[in-house]
This record gives structure tokens, sequence and C-alpha cells, in this order.
């Protein structure tokens, strides 16, 4: 699920609240988080607290992005830095490009290589056992 409203984004998760504005809400776990206009910032710490929002709900989203795709490297055929789909991360970027345009495909390619990259290594960190070997 995702969805817009004016003022909040909502998105489906079970993470706990983050603080008293990013926070879970109803029984169906949905995040919300406040999107400030930036028009309506005022001031450098409204600005910040602003910033601070997004990057709280940012953490929770790549969290959870990061779980998910450990599935999906446990699903696939070839897994790890060896599967990887070129295909199907421009495919990622151009649906992130149409929702945030004025980052822009370049941008967000780069974006989204880190975000792949990091998902990759959890995915690999958290098949190996505990002690290493």
């Amino acid at each position: 699920m995702h969805r817009h409203t004016d003022d909040n984004v909502i998105i489906e998760s079970d993470a706990p609240c983050l603080n008293d504005e990013v926070c879970l809400t109803g029984a169906d776990h949905e995040l919300r988080v406040p999107l400030a206009d930036p028009a309506a910032i005022a001031s450098l710490p409204e600005a910040r607290e602003a910033i601070d929002e997004i990057d709280a709900a940012l953490a929770v989203l790549l969290e959870r992005r990061a779980a998910v795709a450990g599935v999906v490297q446990a699903l696939k055929p070839v897994g790890g830095f060896a599967g990887r789909n070129p295909e199907r991360e421009s495919q990622i970027v151009a649906a992130m490009a149409e929702r945030a345009p004025s980052l822009g495909p370049a941008r967000l390619t780069r974006i989204m290589n880190a975000v792949i990259e990091a998902g990759l290594e959890v995915a690999e960190q958290r098949r190996r056992p505990p002690n290493g070997s």
C-alpha cells in the first residue's frame, strides 16, 4: 500500500514508532510521515526537524527494503551480487524517477545502486553463521 495525502505519506509497515510525528497507526501497521511544505519552513530548526522526520522514515523503509530484498535473494536461482538484474534495476529507477522527477534518473541510479548493494550485503551477512565461518 502506498498512498499520498496532502500532508502525509502512508506506507504499510510493522516498525515501531520513531517519534511523536513518525509513528504507526491502526491495526494495519501504517507508517505516517508528516511532510512539511518546504515553502512554509521559516527557520533552520524547522528545516532540520522536517529533515529528521523524513530521515527517520527513510531508515525504517531502508531496513524493510533490505529484509524484503533478502527474501528475493533466497528465492532467486542465483542470489547475491552475481544475481543482480540490470533490467529490473532500470525499471526500479524509472518508476522512482516518475515519483521524484527533480532527482532524475542519473541521481536515482546512484542512490538505488547504493541501496541495492547495502541490501545484498545485509542478505549475505544474514546467511553467514554467527561465528563468521
